[in-house]
C-alpha cells in the first residue's frame, strides 16, 4: 500500500504594520508563519517603508512578503493568518485602510483564482500596490499574477508610489 502524497501549494503572504514597533511585529509574524501546520516558510523579502494608502493621516507602514509552501487549503490558511493577527493584538478596524498592529494578507495561492464572500485570490488590489509588487518581484521576478500579468510589468504602473527599502535582513535568514 502506497501513501498518497498531499499536494503542496506555493503561496505568498503580505505582511504589514504601522503600530507598536512595526519591524518587531513583522519579525514575530514571520516566526508564527514558520510554525503553521503542514507549511514551510521558504523565503521572505526585504522590509519596505511605505506611505499609507487610502487613509493617509497615519504613520508609514513597514511591509514585506513571505513565500510559503503549504498543504493547507486557502480558506484554512486564511483562518490561521487571522489567528496570528489576533495573537498580535489586532482588533476590528474602525477605519478602512487605517492603522494596524499587524495585517497578513493571502496574496497568491499558486495560480488559482477564487472569489468567495470571505476570500478573494489573487488579492483584489495587489496589482495596484507597490508595497506588494516590489517585495513579490524581489522573491520571484518572473511571477505571474493570474488575470493581471507579470509583477515586473505591473510595477510600471506603480512607480509614483512612495516606497523605500529599509533593510534586506531585518526578518533574518531562514
Amino acid at each position: 500500500m502506497s501513501k498518497s502524497k498531499s499536494r503542496r501549494a506555493r503561496v505568498y503572504v503580505g505582511l504589514g504594520s504601522n503600530l507598536d514597533n512595526p519591524i518587531a511585529q513583522l519579525r514575530t509574524a514571520k516566526s508564527a508563519l514558520s510554525m503553521l501546520p503542514r507549511t514551510r516558510l521558504e523565503r521572505c523579502s526585504s522590509l519596505y517603508r511605505t506611505a499609507p494608502v487610502g487613509y493617509t493621516e497615519q504613520p508609514d507602514f513597514v511591509n514585506a512578503v513571505c513565500r510559503l509552501s503549504t498543504e493547507l487549503g486557502a480558506a484554512t490558511l486564511v483562518e490561521h493568518l487571522l489567528a496570528i493577527e489576533v495573537q498580535h493584538g489586532r482588533v476590528e478596524r474602525k477605519q478602512r485602510w487605517g492603522p494596524r498592529i499587524l495585517d497578513l494578507d493571502l496574496l497568491l495561492y499558486d495560480q488559482f483564482v477564487m472569489s468567495t464572500p470571505g476570500l478573494t485570490v489573487p488579492h483584489p488590489r495587489l496589482h495596484e500596490r507597490a508595497f506588494v509588487l516590489y517585495p513579490l518581484s524581489e522573491l520571484d521576478q518572473d511571477l505571474i499574477v493570474p488575470g493581471r500579468g507579470g509583477v515586473t510589468e505591473l510595477l510600471a504602473a506603480c512607480r509614483e508610489q512612495r516606497l523605500e527599502k529599509i533593510d534586506t535582513a531585518c526578518l533574518g535568514s531562514l
